[in-house]
């Protein structure tokens, strides 16, 4: 049996269908799961219920942790490290391997214009400073030698299914389908490298079939192309048939709206992810596997069809 907790989303779902080339067993949790795969078990959970979690978890060879929170720090303070916490502990009770699906957001800011597994970890904002203690027990766990842990980490990311989850499809490619102008954060000018979901899940379902990959960090296979907002803005348009028309905020707007938006309050302490290039290296995970990533353009255009 492989687990899926958080199996209804981005990273979710396209997993799913990647574990199928792994096993017929296959146990999709989530408060409200669907299915992915017609064979696929439901088994409804609050992540935030240890009793939930150690039932959820039961009878798994491999779990893969790939929900996610409310974007919002008070509520990250409050969930994320009591919940990795009853994830480790009912994977030892199990004798479950963990697969962690992670961020980038504990690497030093100054370093994010070309992160690698081995990239300084130096968080600079509060949420940065939660997944870094979250990453930590993830590895501490293996260290132990209780259970088996691997971090499999992802750059923003964009493919199907992503809708209200990803930074490029909704400020770009959902405003130019709409006749709109796209938006961007910082400057356009800038690197920004973003994770092809469909390559992510595969990425993910490879590392956790794959018993040497324990005990590690990887980055998940993300395009190579040191491409700039301006550049990502064009090839949407282009595949739209629309012009690239777009605005940019910087962090004085950003702050500014963010006294009126919640939302965009949120996104105050993460601005240094845009006002610099923020390059994600999947090299090792390429070579190691011998994985092609996605192209931009290819991967632009699987998301818009889709």
């Amino acid at each position: 049996m492989q687990t899926i907790l958080g199996a209804n989303g981005s990273i979710g779902i396209p997993l799913a269908k990647e574990l199928k080339k792994y096993t017929e067993n296959i146990r999709l949790v989530s408060r409200n799961p669907k299915k992915v795969n017609e064979s696929d078990e439901l088994f409804k959970c609050d992540l935030t219920s240890s009793d939930d979690v150690f039932k959820a978890v039961e009878g798994s060879e491999v779990v893969y942790m790939t929900a996610g929170f409310p974007y919002k720090t008070e509520v990250w303070k409050q969930i994320w490290i009591p919940v990795i916490k009853n994830i480790i502990d009912a994977c030892k009770q199990h004798k479950s391997k963990l697969v962690f699906f992670d961020n980038i957001y504990m690497y030093d800011p100054e370093k994010v214009g070309n992160m690698k597994e081995d990239c300084p970890v130096n968080p600079s904002s509060e949420k940065g400073k939660i997944r870094k203690t979250v990453a930590e027990l993830v590895l501490k766990a293996h260290e132990s030698v209780e259970i088996k842990t691997l971090i499999a980490r992802s750059a923003d990311f964009y493919g199907p299914d992503s809708e209200g989850r990803s930074v490029l499809q909704e400020v770009v490619i959902k405003n130019l389908k709409a006749g709109k102008r796209a938006n961007w954060l910082g400057s356009a000018d800038n690197i920004h490298s973003f994770t092809f979901t469909l390559d992510a899940a595969k990425g993910t379902a490879i590392l956790g079939n794959d018993d040497s990959a324990y005990g590690q960090i990887w980055h998940l296979p993300t395009s190579s192309e040191k491409i700039t907002g301006k550049q990502l803005i064009e090839m949407v348009a282009s595949e739209l048939n629309t012009k690239p028309k777009y605005v940019t905020a910087g962090n004085f707007m950003v702050k500014t709206i963010g006294l009126f938006d919640p939302i965009m309050k949120e996104f105050v302490e993460m601005m240094y992810q845009y006002d610099r290039d923020y390059f994600f290296d999947s090299s090792k995970f390429n070579e190691k596997y011998n994985f092609v990533p996605t192209s931009y353009k290819e991967g632009i255009k699987n998301t818009i069809n889709a």
